[in-house]
């Protein structure tokens, strides 16, 4: 259910960036969501359609790319990436001296809008 105010966050962002933009419509939106944040695209996407709904956000397109996590131990210099659920142990030496680094992203990472020029033709532009 964290993926509701989280897709909120989303969305304002848009629309806050395509209102300073000038722009008539949100397109798309390019979302990075780390491999250990427990955010699952196809709710982020049910809950985008259902906020965006009479937004110039609506019908946007949600594109998603994941952020990986590494984990590495201090023991031996292994480096791995991992995903839910982690090991308490480094898969090469056993030791118990992991640290994880990346996997806990959720942000924006572009969006695509549409200027309407005054002959009525759409154009778009990236932000």
């Amino acid at each position: 259910m964290h993926e509701l105010g989280a897709t909120q966050n989303l969305l304002e962002i848009a629309l806050e960036a395509a209102a300073r933009a000038g722009a008539t419509r949100v397109l798309g939106i390019d979302v990075v969501i780390g491999e250990l944040t427990s955010m699952v695209d196809d709710s982020v996407q049910f809950y985008f359609d259902a906020l965006s709904r009479d937004t110039p956000a609506a019908g946007a397109r949600l594109n998603f790319r994941r952020e990986p996590a590494l984990a590495s131990c201090s023991a031996c210099g292994h480096q791995a990436p991992v995903r839910p659920p982690l090991s308490p142990t480094c898969g090469a030496c056993g030791a118990h001296a992991l640290t994880v680094a990346g996997g806990q992203a959720f942000y924006v990472e572009s969006i695509e809008v549409d200027h309407e020029s005054p002959g009525g033709d759409a154009g778009t532009q990236g932000q």
